[in-house]
């Protein structure tokens, strides 16, 4: 009969943990009322018309002459365009949140989407209430991080405890000189016993909320610093001071953020919508459409080419501006893919409401007998529609992997004409448009355990 080693502690009941309170939600804005207007149009509905009633044909007449005497005024909005950037800036807040309630069109120059750095930056000094939504996602990334090291070190401690286990049965010694040799070599001095109990979540949770609360009730101690009034006259207090900070102090925030429009949102807003007004880069002339396509083309190129040169029918923003225009066209909300490695993302309804369903891919397709008449010519043209096929593996699955269909979209270019020869003003940007063709495809990736027969 062996003794129990001395080092070796019977593990101690479980204490209760008091139930972490969970912070009050934060009410979610009325998306549906936001954006309520798909596109940043003036829309003056008229009244209902019923034939057998003749008091709405009263009505109808009534509005319509109300309309015709004094018409509404349709609010154009403003921009500029950066010659450094080659990208449409917009600085009137009024206008940004115009362009992004109403289409979903641009985004914050210092926020992921939706241009909030105010309302953040405000939360981050303790003038509004609640965290922001950086800071949510960074607190959840430790804390899932925290998680995975915790259940990697409860793992190891079981595997080791197993193994110590089985090599004392073959040893014949006992279970608790494994124990206690297992302490020994682990370096654990507290005496706390290794128990085989399955990793749970909740409770690394629940211990690491008491940690956090005991060093901040260390700290609190440490440092004495607590919330105290400001007397005032009258005895009464106006406003606190906490940690010797008063907040009425807190000098006005300017708001540093401007909506950034990429060149095929700010060409459909000009040229689609007739919606916007974009400045050259000196603010004095508005550039017309036509002005506006040779400028915007010219500078789809890197560096910006010569605006003295003619345009080419498959200059890169001519054929990244007709894919755009075919699926506004058809009701998308279309948005920029960079960050899964596509071309846009087509949304339903908008990135508030669901995430996006279709990833497009645009490649340009030279299937014109004229871009075939010479051999340089036709290699060319191979070389810019050509992709490898690990390109092509590459963005179909980071595509699967984020539950989104690939849309490769063939842009059939058109061959020169004389149109864009010509000076800027004679440019007739419908008759140009309309010489594009689109083709699309869907790609699935195929995966043999789940698409067998």
């Amino acid at each position: 009969m062996t003794s129990q080693p001395s080092n070796i502690v019977p593990s101690a009941p479980d204490q209760a943990v008091p139930a972490k309170p969970r912070p009050p939600r934060r009410q979610r804005p009325d998306y549906r009322h936001i954006h309520r207007f798909p596109l940043p149009l003036p829309v003056h509905p008229l009244p209902p018309l019923i034939l057998h009633n003749p008091l709405s044909v009263i009505s109808v007449l009534l509005s319509y002459l109300t309309y015709f005497i004094a018409p509404p005024h349709d609010h154009v909005h403003s921009a500029y365009f950066d010659l450094n950037t080659s990208s449409v800036h917009v600085t009137d807040e009024k206008t940004i949140r115009a362009l992004w309630e109403m289409g979903f069109f641009g985004k914050g120059s210092l926020s992921r989407s939706e241009p909030t750095w105010l309302e953040q930056e405000k939360t981050r000094r303790g003038l509004l209430g609640g965290v922001t939504s950086e800071e949510v996602t960074r607190q959840r990334r430790a804390e899932r991080r925290e998680l995975k090291l915790q259940r990697a070190r409860s793992e190891k401690l079981i595997i080791e405890q197993r193994l110590q286990a089985e090599a004392a049965a073959r040893e014949g010694r006992t279970l608790l000189d494994a124990q206690a040799d297992l302490l020994s070599t682990s370096g654990v001095t507290n005496g706390a016993a290794i128990t085989t109990e399955k990793f749970s979540v909740k409770k690394a949770r629940e211990s690491k909320f008491l940690e956090a609360r005991q060093l901040a009730e260390r700290d609190r101690e440490a440092t004495g610093k607590s919330v105290r009034f400001a007397p005032i006259e009258g005895g009464t207090a106006d406003h606190t001071v906490i940690n010797g900070r008063d907040p009425s102090e807190e000098l006005a925030i300017t708001n540093e953020e401007h909506l950034q429009l990429s060149n095929e949102e700010a060409f459909f807003l000009v040229y689609g919508l007739g919606a916007l007004h974009i400045f050259d880069h000196d603010l004095k002339t508005v550039l017309s459409p036509t002005s506006l396509l040779r400028t915007l083309c010219h500078h789809s190129y890197s560096p910006p080419r010569d605006l003295s040169m003619d345009l080419k029918t498959d200059d890169p923003f001519l054929v990244s501006y007709v894919v755009y225009h075919h699926f506004r066209s058809l009701g998308w909300v279309v948005r920029s893919g960079v960050k899964f490695g596509v071309d846009y993302l087509l949304y339903y309804r908008g990135p508030v409401f669901s995430h996006a369903e279709f990833a497009v891919v645009v490649i340009p397709s030279y299937d014109h007998p004229y871009w075939s008449e010479t051999k340089d010519r036709k290699a060319e043209c191979a070389r810019k529609q050509s992709r490898s096929w690990w390109w092509f593996h590459c963005v179909n699955r980071v595509q699967a992997q984020v539950k989104k269909t690939l849309v490769v979209c063939y842009v059939e270019i058109p061959p020169p004409t004389q149109m864009l020869e010509a000076a800027s003003s004679s440019i007739d940007i419908g008759a140009l448009l309309s010489r594009y063709s689109v083709r699309e495809l869907i790609i699935r990736r195929w995966v043999p355990n789940r698409t067998r027969d």
